[in-house]
């Protein structure tokens, strides 16, 4: 497989990113991670990260998660897990840009989970990383344990939004738009620093295959890869005793255009424990931005029962 691999030039001195890599050598190709502990780690938090970002995305929330609490004298053995899906971050970048589908990136993500030997996990997804991470635990329900879900979809078919496909037609073309504009395109607008953090990955277009690919998957219809996938997990959901209503935690970014509140309350509805569910009014589609938020609310209904202002028990439908 031809593929292309950033230089690490490109992510020196990034601000609020001190993190070193982490790699792992998945037959002709190579997936960065970050991989940061407390204690013996026996806690794992698996951040997964959408379009067009990478692991930087996790910056605000890598720190809370290895570090909050609400009981001041408990012990923290804690562990942070950000891969880069291939095409993103310091992740190798395939050459042809069908390489990049539904089933590559899964299967990518289950061969580092099982090379890492991950169980106890926290799974912490947003975007396509909720899209395609929302699908593991099925495939071995005893490695997970709890759920914080931002801005994504269970996508079934049928997704068909004028805003969807505004999006479709903005992000895919040949030459892509930048990466800070893809960003601000979908409510974030970016400082210098993170602009250059964000754009860090692609020195070039020829990069950005994964960044082109990923608009296109999104699932408008029921044949569409991945479709069948995603039913079993909605229903996996609907059915299993694996999440207990406290497991899960569903922040929304409220001023998301595309998965925003009507989406994000559906999405809470799948469970059948039920979950919790908080807003953050302010934030919009790339929630991590507000991730400190994010975190505390999450920790706080993990370790006290879900008794927390402003976070609300939701039943299934």
């Amino acid at each position: 497989m031809q593929f292309q691999r950033t230089p690490d030039e490109r992510f020196e001195r990034l601000s609020g990113f001190p993190y070193t890599p982490h790699y792992f050598r998945d037959g002709e190709l190579r997936m960065a991670y970050i991989d940061e502990s407390t204690g013996d780690g026996s806690e794992v938090f698996l951040c997964l990260h959408g379009e067009p970002t990478w692991s930087y995305l996790y910056r605000k929330m890598i720190p809370e998660l290895l570090n909050y609490t609400t009981d001041s004298k408990r012990t923290l053995s804690r562990r942070v897990i950000a891969p880069d899906f291939y095409g993103f971050g310091r992740s190798d970048k395939p050459a042809k840009d069908e390489t990049y589908n539904f089933d590559f990136h899964r299967n990518a993500l289950l061969r580092l989970i099982d090379h890492l030997n991950l169980t106890n996990i926290t799974l912490v997804v947003q975007d396509w990383g909720g899209l395609i991470g929302l699908t593991l635990p099925m495939t071995d329900p005893s490695r997970f344990k709890r759920l914080i879900i931002m801005n994504t979809t269970i996508a079934t078919g049928g997704g068909r939004s004028q805003d969807i496909l505004d999006w479709i037609a903005y992000a895919s073309p040949t030459p892509t738009p930048d990466i800070a504009d893809l960003m601000a395109k979908i409510g974030h607008h970016l400082s210098e620093d993170e602009a250059r953090g964000y754009e860090a990955p692609f020195p070039d277009d020829s990069y950005k295959g994964g960044v082109r690919r990923f608009p296109q998957m999104i699932m408008l219809d029921e044949n569409m890869p991945g479709v069948e996938t995603l039913k079993r997990s909605r229903l996996f959901y609907g059915e299993s005793h694996v999440f207990e209503q406290q497991d899960v935690v569903i922040v929304c970014g409220v001023q998301d255009r595309l998965l925003g509140r009507p989406a994000m309350k559906g999405l809470a509805g799948v469970f059948k424990h039920g979950c919790y569910y908080a807003e953050i009014e302010e934030a919009s589609h790339f929630v991590q931005e507000w991730g400190d938020r994010v975190v505390k609310l999450a920790i706080q209904v993990f370790e006290n029962g879900g008794n927390i202002d402003g976070v609300q028990q939701m039943q299934p439908e």
